[in-house]
């Protein structure tokens, strides 16, 4: 898996790997008990501090995403994904609803949002980058 990031955006650094993460096991690119690279290999590889590569892992791993072995190191999490919970919905709902009223601002309608989001969720199934 290819982590691209993006050093000029406001989304910080730690958020953007997190999301390639997750996206990358949502896609199947990385598959359950697949290991990931070392904090100190990825952030020499990336060129990035860390203490930021940390703190992406010990999100993941918190969310239950990763394990993290002190002698394996670092795994996809090989028991599978959590799963979606009332918590996890809701805080699905929280994220979508900036997004939704915005769209509504810009006088999108509920049709093309839909549209959007169906384009996404298939894009990532099959494993296809937005903008690709």
């Amino acid at each position: 898996m290819i982590i691209r990031l993006d050093m000029q955006s406001e989304l910080p650094i730690y958020t953007q790997l997190i999301n390639q993460i997750i996206e990358g096991i949502a896609s199947g690119s990385l598959q359950p008990g697949e290991d990931l690279p070392s904090v100190r290999s990825l952030a020499a590889d990336i060129g990035v501090n860390l203490h930021t590569i940390n703190k992406a892992y010990t999100l993941l791993k918190q969310e239950g995403y990763i394990q993290i072995h002190r002698q394996k190191g670092v795994v996809v999490n090989p028991d599978g994904m959590p799963p979606a919970t009332p918590e996890f919905e809701q805080k699905q709902a929280e994220q979508f609803r900036p997004l939704i009223a915005e769209a509504i601002c810009r006088s999108m309608d509920k049709a093309s949002l839909l549209q959007i989001v169906e384009s996404i969720y298939e894009d990532i199934l099959h494993g296809k980058k937005e903008n690709a």
